[in-house]
């Protein structure tokens, strides 16, 4: 039996194994299984490994993407830029770090692209906006990061005016606001400038259809939330561990 699974904390509400779960039992994959493994602390990894001999292949979930790093042997060249691993490959006695938020976020824009798409706003500065930005920049697009705090080639919320978001057609956030339970709210945008040309993706699933979104859609833009980008991430985990079997 090939064992694979989840590390981060808490994972209550994970959809990585539900989703293996169900994937194994469509395409009847019988030796496979997959497991949550939460780890209150990072220091805990050596002991899950020693537990458990048979790993084959982790996915790997806030807040460990960065902190695991040290435990794994190499890094793909994704992985290595954003210094950010959501996907470890057990091969002949090595751990290979991956990145494969980039290859789901990839696959999901790109053909939501137009040719009036043609600079984006990032919205946030965490692991999940490295992963976009490494995207962005393999896509040719230029972008601009906005954060609420004002630092080094970052721009603050306050700077966002009618001019700004008419020259960004896309707009990508990556934070966490909107997210379940705190459905009520949504990035200080000036929601009235955006326009039937505008792409507003939303990295977060659930609920289905942001605040962020809704505000969006209101004015004609195209929207996309995040579910897609996980379901291609999770497959191109599958791709990565299954390629070298």
């Amino acid at each position: 039996m090939k064992l694979y699974g989840l590390i981060g904390y808490p994972l209550s509400h994970s959809f990585s194994k539900g989703f293996f779960a169900e994937k194994f039992k469509k395409e009847g994959i019988l030796d496979c299984a997959y497991e949550n493994f939460p780890l209150a602390d990072i220091a805990e990894f050596p002991k899950l490994l020693e537990q458990q001999p048979t790993l084959c292949g982790l996915n790997v979930t806030i807040p460990y993407k960065e902190a695991v790093l040290p435990w794994v042997d190499e890094l793909s060249p994704a992985a290595e830029q954003i210094g950010a691993v959501n996907c470890i490959h057990f091969h002949d006695g090595k751990r290979t770090g991956f990145n494969t938020d980039v290859t789901g976020f990839k696959r999901s824009l790109q053909p939501l692209l137009k040719p009036h798409h043609t600079h984006a706003l990032i919205l946030g500065t965490g692991g999940a906006a490295k992963a976009v930005m490494f995207v962005l920049e393999a896509l040719s697009i230029p972008f601009t990061v906005v954060s609420r705090k004002a630092q080094p080639g970052v721009v603050t919320y306050e700077s966002l005016d009618k001019e700004v978001i008419a020259a960004h057609t896309i707009i990508i956030n990556t934070s966490p606001l909107g997210m379940y339970p705190q459905t009520d709210t949504a990035p200080a945008l000036p929601y009235n400038a955006i326009t039937k040309h505008h792409l507003l993706y939303d990295l977060i699933y659930n609920p289905e259809k942001t605040l962020f979104l809704q505000q969006g859609e209101a004015q004609g833009a195209a929207i996309k939330n995040g579910h897609e980008m996980l379901v291609l991430q999770a497959e191109a985990s599958w791709e990565i561990w299954n390629e070298k079997q």
